[in-house]
């Protein structure tokens, strides 16, 4: 994408506020402390800005002052650094951002039960934000969203306030591209999408994270940057439903889905390798889409391929489940009451996440079923979910021995899968972890 920056006349506060973030002498509050709002924090902080977090969560802000980080992509040590330096300072009040020049909101957007998205965290955070708003500062909604929601709901606020969105204050969506576990891509070398309610308010919230951020890409409104989140991650969401329903149609036909996919791959061009699992998880990519299909039934239309790729992604727990309970029968044992091992509750490997995680509907689905259900997630040391708790089994290949069928459901560096296939009865792997590993057994299904 070229972007070409158009040199425009800032309004008189627009300029001071983007001199003091080149500068490095702003000071930058970030309502939000979790996998969005902390790393967020640590990168502005390194970039030399103070920063002052809130969060409602006591426990964050306590774990913080003490220097100890509860996300896995943040260092313990590095962030002790920045609170001893005063460069990172938290509170729960919402009074200690009186001073600052720019608020990032980064609180969540989840789904209710109804499928309509519950924006009480921004609006709670809006409202907090006005009391303590005054000329001369810029915010930017981070989480994730509708097109619309921050002229239709942010905006009005501000102005019902007194201000002057554009020109006394500034407003400007940013859309999170955190994904938790990666190395290679961070907050700080992923390129941060701009979009404002102004193109003066673009400019002012694309100065505040320059210094922090190696690639800015400002858009031409705030309701672009917020469909840009909702295709990125329709994108994944789609592809994700178009192989997990090749798997059902490879199922039928006899046909290894795995050797197809990578078979695929060896195409230099046209296609995209994804690969099928026992469901979606995480916040992001089983929600995200839903909202732009929420928005769009407002106006009469159907966003028929986003709600087919959730009703197939949401019922391969099921399908999991269905091939457990064959394989089951195959040795001539009942579902009922068979001793059943889940590898991985995380909704991704290699970190401690289980938000919306496929692996806690198949243990509801398998529990309904009157099976012994236990876990195993050298991540996770205990769940609880709609009516259950678990904790994690102790001694990983103890109970392996002892299980009538193990399920991996994620797939994480940290877990001996050789020595998981030798001592197993029977081994159902949704993410052929097995087969990258090139181990080969007939105890050993893959979906």
């Amino acid at each position: 994408m070229l972007e070409i920056k158009k040199e425009i006349a800032l309004p008189p506060l627009g300029k001071e506020l983007v001199d003091r973030f080149k500068s490095g002498n702003a000071k930058i509050g970030v309502v939000g402390l979790g996998y969005v709002g902390l790393p967020l924090v640590m990168v502005l902080a390194e970039a030399g800005f103070e920063i002052i977090g809130v969060d409602q969560d006591l426990a964050k802000i306590q774990a913080i002052r003490q220097g100890k980080s509860y996300i896995e992509d943040i260092g313990s040590q590095a962030l002790a650094a920045y609170v001893a330096e005063g460069r990172i300072a938290v509170s729960d009040d919402y009074g200690t951002l009186r001073e600052v020049d720019g608020i990032s909101i980064c609180v969540p957007t989840p789904l209710r039960k109804t499928g309509d998205p519950d924006l009480s965290y921004i609006l709670s955070a809006t409202e907090s934000i006005i009391k303590i708003l005054r000329p001369g500062m810029v915010v930017v909604l981070e989480s994730t969203t509708y097109p619309g929601t921050t002229r239709e709901m942010l905006l009005p606020e501000f102005e019902k306030a007194g201000f002057k969105v554009g020109e006394d204050v500034f407003l400007a969506f940013s859309p999170e591209r955190v994904d938790p576990g990666r190395k290679d891509w961070t907050t700080k070398n992923t390129p941060k999408i701009i979009g404002g309610a102004t193109q003066a308010c673009t400019e002012v919230a694309a100065a505040m994270y320059e210094p922090a951020i190696e690639s800015v890409v400002r858009v031409s409104s705030a309701e672009v940057a917020e469909m840009t989140k909702l295709l990125e991650n329709t994108f994944r969401a789609v592809n994700i439903a178009l192989v997990n329903e090749m798997v059902l149609m490879c199922d039928r036909l006899g046909i290894d889905v795995w050797e197809v996919i990578d078979a695929a791959a060896s195409k230099p061009f046209g296609f995209m390798k994804f690969t099928p699992g026992p469901g979606l998880g995480g916040h992001c990519i089983p929600i995200d889409p839903l909202y732009l299909s929420w928005k769009l039934k407002t106006m009469q239309y159907n966003a028929r391929i986003i709600d087919l790729a959730s009703e197939i992604n949401t019922n391969m727990p099921r399908y999991v489940v269905q091939r457990v309970q064959d394989a089951l029968n195959e040795q001539g044992k009942s579902i009922k009451y068979a001793r059943i091992l889940i590898l991985g509750v995380a909704y991704k490997a290699n970190v401690s996440d289980t938000r919306e995680s496929p692996a806690l509907d198949v243990i509801g689905l398998l529990k309904e079923k009157n099976a012994a259900v236990a876990y195993y997630d050298p991540h996770i040391p205990s769940i609880e979910h709609e009516g259950w708790d678990l904790e994690s089994v102790p001694d990983l290949i103890e109970q392996v021995k002892k299980s009538d069928c193990v399920v991996i459901i994620t797939d994480h560096l940290a877990v001996d899968y050789a020595a998981i296939a030798e001592s197993a009865q029977l081994i159902f792997d949704t993410r052929n972890v097995m087969g990258g590993q090139e181990i080969y057994s007939p105890n050993i299904l893959r979906m």
